[in-house]
């Protein structure tokens, strides 16, 4: 199972950006599938997650009603709108996949991982 996450970059505060993490590997398509971000020298933090058939979705607070996450299957390919971005949403941004059913808001939760993709949102 490999997750690869790409969209990230630099735009200024009140931009969009939409971050993009495709799976590759057969089963992947239906795991459940997260997004978390992370600072230097700081924990990984939960942004959002979707369930397999893409009906339940979850979000961090700090996020709610400015982040929307979605997902294809047909695709492999889950993605994160970010709008109204704020500076303190700098920060690396990673794609998660677990093969639970329950969406989970800690890292330990999934087993999968993509590299990171960076998000600096300037003020």
């Amino acid at each position: 199972v490999q997750l690869q996450a790409s969209g990230g970059g630099s735009v200024q505060a009140g931009g969009s950006l939409r971050l993009s993490c495709a799976g590759h590997g057969r089963t992947v398509s239906m795991y459940t599938k997260a997004w978390f971000r992370q600072l230097p020298g700081k924990e990984r933090e939960f942004v959002a997650a979707i369930s397999g058939h893409g009906r339940t979705t979850q979000y961090a607070d700090s996020v709610k009603g400015r982040f929307t996450i979605s997902r294809d299957n047909a695709e492999n390919t889950v993605w994160l709108q970010m709008n109204s971005l704020k500076p303190e949403d700098t920060a690396v941004y990673y794609c998660a996949a677990s093969r639970e059913f329950a969406l989970s808001e800690t890292s330990t939760g999934y087993e999968y991982w993509g590299q990171g993709t960076q998000v600096t949102v300037s003020s």
